[in-house]
């Protein structure tokens, strides 16, 4: 059973999201994946899908959700996650079990992701690179 456990190290945080399902894909002006029941994670800027060791150059493509120019993460549905990570710098890297990997990166002008999870956690990919985060307690 997941124990959604967030994690703080110096440079990262550690999202306990490992072995939930892509449940949910939805499209409207951002690309939104629903990983088991609980937790949310929304993108709103360009991202990368890659496919290979370590996201590599097998196969990318580039996810572009304002353009609804998504539709290579309906690959996605049904995935495991196997890591979560959001770096302090304000990226977000997520790798499933088919060997997808989904890169996002900080916007200099606007949110580019954030990600809801249960106990009121919230981490949110802030304008010009920032991690904010939030927990229930």
């Amino acid at each position: 059973m997941n124990e959604f456990a967030f994690v703080e190290h110096e440079d990262r945080w550690t999202l306990g999201l490992r072995g939930l399902p892509v449940a949910k894909i939805s499209v409207d002006y951002r690309l939104s994946l629903l990983l088991g029941t609980d937790a949310w994670v929304v993108l709103e800027g360009p991202c990368r899908l890659s496919q290979g060791a370590a996201g590599g150059d097998d196969r990318r493509e580039m996810l572009d959700p304002q353009q609804q120019d998504v539709a290579a993460a309906l690959a996605l549905f049904g995935a495991k996650v196997v890591s979560a990570v959001a770096f302090k710098t304000g990226s977000l890297r997520l790798v499933f079990d088919n060997g997808l990997h989904l890169t996002c990166r900080a916007d200099p002008s606007f949110e580019a992701w954030q990600l809801t999870g249960p106990g009121g956690w919230r981490f949110v990919s802030m304008p010009g690179g920032e991690l904010a985060v939030w927990s229930g307690s």
